[in-house]
C-alpha cells in the first residue's frame, strides 16, 4: 500500500502539471486559506503527507521526515523531476487562465480531474481546483504547481487512488501498445532498407536542403459572401514564367499561416506555388479573442465545416486570378493540387481527400468517458453539427500530407478507407495532443489507396514540425515541443518534395525519395526516422 501511494505521489504532481500547462471568471465562493495536507485514499485507506514537506523538498532539495517515507519508493530522477515540476512557472496569467477554464473544453478538463482531485469530505475538486489554478495565476512571478496547491481552497486535498490507478492503468496500457507499435514500425522499416538497399545504387540528394528557384511573396484577402467569411493567403509564387502546379497548407487550432512559412518557401524554392490560407475562427486571433474574454470557445463546431471549404474556395479564387490576373496567368496548374495540413490542419487535408465525417463513430466515441485522448475534445465538436452529408471533398486535390492529424472518431475506418489519392501520415512517437497510436498509426491500417505512406518521428511531440509564429498568443513551453525540432522541420521539408513531386507535378524520378534507404539517409538523432508503406490492423494486434 505504502509503495502504491509513492508511486502515486509523483504521477499526481505530473498529471496536474501537464494539466495546468495545457489549460490556457468570477472565481468560486470557496474560502482562499489554502491547503496543509494531501490525503491519499485507496478505499477505506487513507495515508497523507504535509504539503509543508513538498514545499520545503522543493526549495532546498532536503528530504523530511514527513517525505522520507515516500521518498523511498521512487527513484532519485523522479524525485529531480518532482522538484522540478513543482517550480517549474506556468506562462499564464490570471485573465488567459480564467477564460480558457470557463470555456465548455476547460469544464470538460476540469470535471475530468476533479474525479481524481477532490476536496476534503472526497467530493468532485472541480470547483476547488479551477479557484486555485485562477488564484495562483493572479501572482504570475510565482504562477507554479507548488503555489497551486498553497491556493486549493481547503485545508486538505483529497487524491482518489481508485481513479487514480484506473487511470494509470489505461494510461500504461496505451503506452506500452505504442511501445510495441512503434518497434513494430521501426523494425519494419529497417528491415525494408536492408533487402532493398543496392550497392551500386545512385547516392540521392538531400531535399532538405532550398532547391533552385526564386519566388516572390503576395498575400491576397478573400471574401466568402456566402459564408460570410473574410481571410487571408499567402501565395509563393516561383519566379519561372511557366505552369507549375499548387500546394496548400493548412495550419493548426490556434496557429496562424506562419507556423510553416519555412515549408511554404522550401517548396516554392522547388518549383511549387504555394498557397497558405489563415483559418479565422481556430487561427491565433481566435485564441486571443478567447484570452481577452471577447469570446467564450477556443472554436466553433462549425470551423470542421468551414476549414475544407476555406481552401476550396482559394481554388476557386486562384483559377479566377490565373484568368484576369497577369502576375498569376499561365502559372497556376489547378487540376494537380496537393495539401499539406498539421493537427486540426491534418483533419482539413483529409476530408478534401475524400473522408467524410463519420456521425455514426462520433456517435460512439463521445460520451469521453475518461478517455487520454486529448483530441477527441475537438473532435466530438462535430456532435454539435447538424446531422448531413457534407460536401467537403475537391477533386481538384490529387494528393495530401497529413501532420498529426486528428481523426480516428471524426472519420473513423469507414470514412478514412474511402479516400483514394496517395496520403502520407506523419506521427510523432511522443505526440500527447493526437496520441500516435490512436490518431496516426491504428488510421494508417484503415486506409485502402494504393499509395500510402506512414512516416514515423521518434521522439517527435505535436509541436515538433511548427515553427515559432510572431503572433503567438502564448508561446508553446519548451517542455512540450521537445528536443529536436529542427531536424523535424527538415525531415518535413525533405519528404514533402518528393512526394509531390511524384504525385502532384508527376515526375517519377522522385519515387526513390520516397523510400527507406532514404529516409535512414536523412534519420538523424535525436529524432530516429522510420518509414513504412503498409501496415495492417492484423500486424499491430499482433504486436500487442
Amino acid at each position: 500500500m505504502t509503495h502504491l501511494i509513492g508511486k502515486q505521489i509523483v504521477w499526481q504532481k505530473l498529471a496536474l502539471r501537464i494539466f495546468s500547462m495545457a489549460l490556457l471568471p468570477t472565481l468560486t465562493a470557496y474560502p482562499a486559506f489554502g491547503a496543509e495536507r494531501l490525503k491519499f485514499n485507496y478505499g477505506v485507506l487513507e495515508r497523507s503527507i504535509p504539503i509543508s514537506s513538498l514545499e520545503n523538498y522543493a526549495k532546498t532539495g532536503k528530504v523530511d521526515d514527513d517525505l522520507a517515507g515516500y521518498s523511498k519508493y521512487v527513484d532519485k530522477k523522479q524525485l529531480t523531476q518532482l522538484r522540478k515540476v513543482l517550480l517549474t512557472r506556468i506562462p499564464l496569467n490570471q485573465v488567459e487562465m480564467s477564460q480558457f477554464l470557463y470555456t465548455p473544453i476547460g469544464e470538460r478538463l476540469l470535471q475530468r480531474l476533479g474525479k481524481i482531485i477532490q476536496t476534503e469530505s472526497r467530493l468532485s475538486g472541480f470547483y476547488a481546483i479551477r479557484s486555485a489554478l485562477i488564484l495562483s495565476a493572479a501572482d504570475q512571478k510565482d504562477f507554479t504547481l507548488l503555489n497551486i496547491l498553497r491556493k486549493f481552497p481547503a485545508s486538505s486535498i483529497s487524491i482518489n487512488l481508485n481513479q487514480t490507478l484506473a487511470i494509470a492503468e489505461t494510461l500504461q496500457d496505451l503506452v506500452n501498445q505504442t511501445q510495441n507499435a512503434v518497434a513494430l514500425i521501426n523494425e519494419q522499416s529497417q528491415q525494408k532498407a536492408t533487402t532493398t538497399s543496392k550497392p551500386n545504387s545512385i547516392p540521392l540528394m538531400d531535399l532538405g536542403k532550398t532547391g533552385s528557384f526564386r519566388f516572390l511573396k503576395q498575400t491576397i484577402t478573400l471574401n466568402d459572401l456566402s459564408r460570410n467569411r473574410r481571410f487571408l493567403a499567402d501565395i509563393y509564387l516561383p519566379s519561372a514564367q511557366t505552369l507549375r502546379t499548387i500546394i496548400v497548407i493548412s495550419h493548426g487550432l490556434g496557429s496562424d499561416r506562419t507556423s510553416f512559412a519555412y515549408l511554404a518557401e522550401h517548396l516554392a524554392s522547388y518549383g511549387f506555388v504555394v498557397a497558405v490560407p489563415e483559418h479565422p475562427g481556430s487561427d491565433s486571433k481566435q485564441l486571443q479573442a478567447l484570452l481577452k474574454g471577447t469570446t467564450d470557445k477556443v472554436t466553433n463546431p462549425r470551423e470542421l465545416i468551414d476549414r475544407p471549404l476555406d481552401i476550396k474556395y482559394l481554388l476557386d479564387e486562384l483559377t479566377s486570378l490565373s484568368k484576369s490576373n497577369p502576375t498569376f496567368q499561365g502559372r497556376l496548374n489547378l487540376e494537380q493540387v496537393g495539401v499539406i495540413g498539421q493537427s486540426f490542419g491534418g483533419y482539413t487535408a483529409l476530408a478534401l481527400a475524400g473522408a467524410k465525417i463519420n456521425f455514426e463513430q462520433l456517435k460512439a466515441d463521445c460520451p469521453l468517458e475518461d478517455t487520454l485522448n486529448v483530441s477527441l475534445l475537438l473532435q466530438c465538436l462535430a456532435v454539435n453539427l447538424p446531422n448531413s452529408q457534407y460536401n467537403l471533398s475537391d477533386a481538384r486535390i490529387k494528393a495530401v500530407i497529413a501532420i498529426n492529424p486528428v481523426d480516428s472518431s471524426i472519420f473513423g475506418q469507414a470514412s478514412l478507407s474511402q479516400i483514394k489519392i496517395p496520403v502520407m501520415i506523419v506521427s510523432g512517437s511522443s505526440d500527447t495532443v493526437a496520441p500516435a497510436l490512436l490518431e496516426q498509426i491504428q488510421p494508417f491500417t484503415w486506409l485502402t489507396t494504393s499509395n500510402k505512406y506512414l512516416t514515423l518521428i521518434n521522439g517527435g511531440t505535436h509541436f515538433s514540425t511548427i515553427a515559432e509564429s510572431p503572433n503567438a498568443t502564448i508561446p508553446i513551453p519548451t517542455q512540450a515541443v521537445g528536443s529536436g525540432s529542427a531536424l523535424a522541420r527538415r525531415y518535413v521539408k525533405a519528404l514533402s518534395v518528393p512526394f509531390f513531386e511524384t504525385y502532384i507535378a508527376e515526375q517519377p524520378s522522385y519515387l526513390p525519395y520516397l523510400s527507406t534507404d532514404y529516409v535512414h539517409t536523412i534519420s538523424q538523432q535525436p529524432l530516429p526516422l522510420s518509414l513504412i508503406k503498409s501496415l495492417t490492423s492484423e500486424e499491430l494486434k499482433k504486436a500487442f
